[in-house]
């Protein structure tokens, strides 16, 4: 399954590809192999045949086994069980949907090395879902997850420098934190480091640079990329001046559901 996170929009969906360096691509995949490994109390592929009934890869579309498989895993100590287990609790898929029981397991996967489970506390504590809001451990939390080369951690990271959340406000700490997150392949990152170089925040005022920054992150889906590159362009900063293409990339913003890019759209079509 796929991790989404959009910059300040974080959706839980962080599921691992669970898969064993020593497997081979057919046993990976394999339900039927899975499944035998599974009852003799192999949890790696206990856990492995969970993500395939997650997806409906390979089996018929499951919640209510993976739940029982990921149960299984997690019981046994393997920490990827219990991440995936907690995302099933957190969107109710399978099992009633549970905040609590999510960041629960969230802690023992975080506690089992599982990075995404450290983030995923993370955003508990900085949205107060299910524990008392607490910026400081949030951003522990976001710091554990950045220094296990889980990038998402590095971009919340991030925002907390930049706000001030947790942490005392440094934007040049931001700036490249949201640098190492784009590196990384998050591509929230990515915007987050353009408005930084577009207010000089924390390095060097650059339009040319965030331009280039914005075009990454727009066309990686982020709808505030293609919002303010639609704006430089609309202004002539860092690229020439072109209302054609700002009309374009307001409307890209628009079809990604940003009400901003919709208005400045239609401002530009009047």
């Amino acid at each position: 399954m796929k991790s989404k996170c959009l910059f300040f929009i974080i959706v839980l969906g962080l599921f691992l590809s669970l898969l064993g360096c020593s497997k081979t691509k057919t046993e990976e995949e394999n339900p039927n192999i899975l499944s035998i490994k599974c009852f003799i109390s192999d949890l790696s592929s206990c856990a492995d045949l969970a993500e395939l009934y997650t997806d409906g890869d390979g089996v018929e579309q499951d919640y209510f086994k993976a739940a029982e498989l990921y149960q299984k895993a997690c019981d046994g100590g393997e920490a990827s069980g219990c991440l995936n287990l907690g995302v099933l609790y957190y969107f109710g898929q399978g099992v009633e949907k549970d905040d609590f029981k999510a960041a629960e397991l969230f802690q023992k996967a975080c506690d089992g090395g599982q990075t995404e489970g450290c983030f995923n506390l993370g955003v508990h504590y900085a949205d107060g879902i299910s524990v008392r809001q607490d910026s400081f451990k949030s951003a522990e939390l976001y710091q554990k997850a950045c220094d296990g080369g889980y990038m998402s951690g590095c971009l919340n990271l991030g925002v907390s420098y930049e706000k001030g959340e947790g942490v005392k406000q440094d934007y040049f700490k931001a700036a490249e934190l949201y640098q190492k997150a784009c590196e990384g392949g998050e591509i929230g990152g990515c915007y987050g480091l353009g408005v930084s170089h577009t207010y000089g925040t924390g390095v060097k005022q650059d339009y040319f640079k965030a331009a280039e920054l914005y075009q990454k992150a727009c066309d990686g889906k982020i709808d505030f990329g293609c919002y303010s590159l639609g704006y430089l362009y609309e202004n002539g900063y860092g690229v020439k001046q072109t209302i054609s293409e700002a009309k374009k990339l307001y409307g890209t913003a628009c079809d990604l559901k940003l009400q901003l890019g919709c208005e400045e759209y239609a401002r530009l079509n009047k």
